[in-house]
């Protein structure tokens, strides 16, 4: 099992959106360009120590954890200030969607942690406020 933190935001996986003509005929040119490269790359970076010596080739289960930093308002002012109110709820209810940090997830260790994303069988995501932005993975190898 690997167990390891990424601190800062959780990232999405983000899609081409813009789709232009390429001549007068009207055919459709999608660029074949990753938007989401130096995000992969910087997530990749800091995840670099905790790999494994060849990546798996056998079933996995992921599970991740994602922590966004409380909004303002989730504290009391004046002279308790800095306590949280206590209606502040601890699940992240907004974006990004799980699923979409999810696939970010994966794309970016592929090759190096598993040899496809698609070895991944079991997820298992969730979503919390928390005082540092991270997100705590853990990586199971199946039988």
């Amino acid at each position: 099992m690997i167990k390891f933190t990424v601190f800062g935001n959780p990232k999405t996986l983000m899609r081409h959106r813009d789709r232009k003509p390429v001549n007068k005929n009207r055919k459709w040119f999608t660029p074949k360009y990753d938007p989401s490269a130096g995000d992969k790359a910087d997530f990749l970076a800091k995840a670099m120590e905790f790999k494994p010596d060849v990546p798996i080739t056998a079933p996995i289960a992921l599970s991740m954890k994602m922590i966004f930093k409380r909004p303002q308002n989730h504290y009391r002012t004046g002279k308790y200030s800095g306590e949280l109110k206590p209606n502040a709820t601890k699940y992240y209810t907004s974006t990004p969607d799980y699923d979409n940090v999810a696939k970010f997830v994966g794309d970016a260790l592929n090759g190096i942690f598993w040899l496809d994303d698609k070895f991944i069988v079991i997820g298992n995501q969730k979503k919390y406020y928390g005082e540092s932005p991270r997100i705590e993975i853990e990586i199971e190898e199946l039988e």
